[in-house]
């Protein structure tokens, strides 16, 4: 996969994901986060870094007023405690009555009872995108008992039934992350091969992912870039950034800064130089 050849689709996927980040920076996308306790502040810093406006409301009374009038949404279920999941169901609703895109990112359901029945629950609501791990993927999808807490013990490419049928069973992009990411919208599949391995070292890695594409979707919603590319656009950002930092790196201490600041700096042309993508329809 470490030479993928870039078909037409591809280099179009690329360009437009040039345009998307520019756009998002010129209007910085307004990313409401409901996200977990031990990424909040990592997660809140790579919104910045890229571009776009954070704001962490997770309060039963605020979340769904604010999901109304944000530009984009992240559910992560890293944490999901009693008010937190209280303040979720009343963002959701005011997501959806807003037509404010969002993410569920269903951290670490399989196993544990209480977000996996949540995570189901959620799902049922048509999020705009899903992304997880394949593990957590397939269990989603009701098809496997889940990883290892938050780590993955299936392949990308085990995931892939799962992930089309979640995206054409709630019309959702679903977003597998790992060594080689798979996206599809159940109509397309694309695959991308840029990332770095340290991203796994710092806590976070994938849960501000998660943000990035709320943020992503926040400009396509206004650009009028569809899902699917919106989401691709948010993987190749922060896996092109992640290959820079990691060559400045000493490990994960040092590449947690400086993947903050090559988010800042990458740029489009960074991403038509690096980018690894294939493009598929099914």
């Amino acid at each position: 996969m470490s030479d993928l050849l870039r078909p037409a689709s591809a280099t179009r996927l690329v360009s437009e994901a040039g345009a998307l980040l520019e756009e998002l920076r010129a209007a910085p996308p307004l990313t409401h986060c409901i996200t977990n306790a031990v990424v909040t502040g990592f997660t809140a810093n790579v919104l910045l870094a890229v571009g776009a406006a954070p704001a962490m409301v997770d309060i039963v009374g605020e979340a769904g007023a604010f999901a109304g009038v944000a530009s984009g949404m992240l559910v992560n279920l890293g944490t999901p405690t009693p008010e937190q999941r209280d303040a979720t169901v009343e963002a959701v609703e005011g997501a959806e009555a807003a037509g404010t895109p969002w993410v569920l990112d269903p951290v670490a359901i399989g196993m544990l009872p209480v977000r996996t029945q949540f995570a189901r629950t959620l799902v049922s609501a048509r999020p705009t995108a899903i992304r997880g791990n394949a593990s957590e993927i397939l269990a989603l999808a009701g098809l496997s008992a889940g990883g290892r807490g938050v780590d993955a013990v299936d392949s990308t490419d085990a995931a892939a039934d799962a992930a089309l049928s979640l995206a054409q069973r709630f019309g959702s992009v679903v977003a597998v992350s790992g060594p080689v990411d798979l996206l599809t919208d159940g109509r397309r599949v694309l695959r991308i091969a840029n990332g770095h391995g340290l991203l796994t070292r710092v806590t976070g890695g994938g849960c501000a992912l998660g943000a990035v594409m709320a943020a992503f979707l926040g400009t396509a919603r206004t650009s009028g870039a569809d899902p699917l590319t919106a989401v691709a656009a948010a993987s190749l950002v922060y896996t092109v950034a992640a290959e820079q930092a990691a060559r400045a790196a000493e490990g994960p201490g040092s590449f947690a800064v400086a993947l903050l600041d090559r988010l800042a700096g990458v740029q489009a042309s960074d991403l038509a130089a690096a980018a690894r993508v294939e493009d598929g329809a099914l």
